[in-house]
């Protein structure tokens, strides 16, 4: 399975006895993969758009007929052969991508707009009423009571950079609802104030940084600030957003951007990172990098004081490419249509099923779908023809939500299972990719413009 058709000329040995040691080699035919007495059968062909369709719709599924069912919130995962496992675990950031994967169903015509805002109004519901800690939500919820679902021993309260996706969705839903039916109107005002409650300053410790994690049983012992470059670009982006909960330049400025040691010199394959990836400055971090905080913020022609983010992530998805088309780790299958490592499902030396940040530092032979496909509008021809091999092994690569999360040829390994934050980001880009839809709606929020200019961009 997900096999190449690899070409070699195969020469058969034959041993002519003739009172000698003499030897005749006879070329025989190329044998094909699968070939025998009886014809090979066509590959259906199937176009650019009609693959981009079935990726948007087949994905789609995910988070409309796999959501929570109390909540109408996003699983944290769905696994088809165990239904059960992690039921009525929400994700706080995977239901932000949710959001607008649900605004892509109903332009794509997936769903009625009347049944969105009834499974919206629903939702926004339960997150108003659900556990949030100084606004912020936990990275798990549970979806029948809203109480928080412990993600380690010390991060049992609020999650800023989960809070953070969640509340890019909330901008979408207000800006694609806010000139609609006066319930259409509600809805609107409904996700506005709930990003508005988030009390992003909080976070900061009364320093020029934000940090990840506040527990009312731990306080900050985890302590962790967001200093880039890594996902974390649209948690400074909100918390300067803010209208009553804002931060000032400086903690983005020494926050963030790390007052310009977020800068990079080195260059791989001849595209220059311009950022240090936190922990990987050689070749860059997990694809995912380039999807979480773009999903909504327009990185086209998107500057601040130290880079242009379109170059940032144009050339990390290049080297991600580049790496894999070089294969240095002879991984089976590695190349120009079998690409992309990011965070996602793994295998472990056992077989089993793990979890892994793949990037090309930290290569493992797995192949995840997301990566390739969520950064079709930084290399639209790449991600294609990888969306185009995903298609052709279809049989082992889909399922009832759009692609498994992740493969490795050279171990005949399929992770059939799902995650959220996986699948969120494949329908949401290519419909940026398409049509630009999410960028338009967030970029044109009043606050949000207010808080690119604030951190000065």
């Amino acid at each position: 399975m997900i096999k190449k058709a690899i070409y070699l000329s195969l020469f058969s040995i034959v041993m002519l006895s003739c009172g000698g040691d003499d030897y005749t080699y006879v070329p025989t035919e190329p044998e094909l993969p699968g070939s025998g007495s009886e014809e090979e059968e066509e590959e259906p062909a199937i176009s650019d758009e009609e693959l981009l369709d079935l990726t948007q719709e087949e994905t789609f599924k995910y988070f409309w007929d796999y959501a929570d069912s109390n909540s109408g919130g996003a699983r944290e995962r769905y696994h088809p052969n165990d239904p059960g496992n992690s039921e009525g675990v929400v994700t706080a950031g995977g239901t932000g991508f949710g959001l607008m994967a649900i605004l892509v169903g109903i332009e794509r015509g997936y769903v009625s707009r009347t049944e969105a805002v009834e499974r919206l109004n629903t939702l926004l519901d339960f997150l108003e009423n659900a556990d949030r800690f100084h606004g912020a939500w936990p990275h798990w919820i549970n979806g029948a009571t809203g109480a928080v679902i412990p993600f380690s021993d010390l991060d049992d309260g609020g999650d800023l950079v989960e809070t953070a996706f969640l509340a890019q969705g909330l901008v979408c839903i207000k800006e694609y609802f806010k000139n609609g039916t006066d319930v259409e109107q509600a809805l609107a005002q409904h996700a506005d104030n709930l990003w508005k409650g988030v009390e992003w300053d909080w976070y900061t410790q009364n320093q020029n940084v934000l940090y990840w994690h506040w527990s009312p049983n731990h306080d900050f012992a985890i302590n962790m600030p967001l200093e880039g470059y890594n996902e974390v670009l649209i948690t400074y982006v909100m918390a300067a957003a803010s209208p009553d909960f804002t931060i000032e330049k400086e903690v983005y400025t020494n926050g963030w951007a790390s007052n310009g040691g977020i800068q990079s010199s080195n260059t791989q394959y001849g595209y220059p990172l311009l950022v240090k990836h936190n922990g990987a400055e050689q070749f860059g971090g997990p694809l995912f990098w380039a999807h979480y905080s773009y999903l909504g913020l327009d990185p086209r022609n998107l500057s601040d004081d130290y880079v242009n983010y379109w170059d940032v992530n144009v050339n990390h998805t290049m080297i991600n490419y580049e790496y894999c088309v070089a294969n240095p780790g002879f991984h089976q299958d590695y190349g120009a249509d079998c690409w992309g490592l990011t965070a996602s499902y793994s295998r472990n030396n056992d077989g089993s099923i793990g979890y892994n940040a793949h990037s090309p530092n930290n290569d493992t032979g797995v192949i995840s779908p997301t990566a390739a496909i969520s950064s079709i509008p930084y290399a639209p021809d790449e991600s294609l023809v990888a969306m185009h091999y995903f298609y052709r092994n279809r049989d082992d690569l889909l399922g009832p939500a759009g692609f498994y999360d992740a493969f490795s040829p050279e171990h005949d390994w399929v992770a059939e299972a799902y995650l959220a934050i996986d699948q969120g980001p494949q329908i949401i880009m290519i419909e940026n990719y398409r049509t630009g839809l999410l960028w338009d709606l967030f970029m044109g929020n009043e606050d949000i413009q207010a808080g690119l200019t604030k951190i000065g961009f």
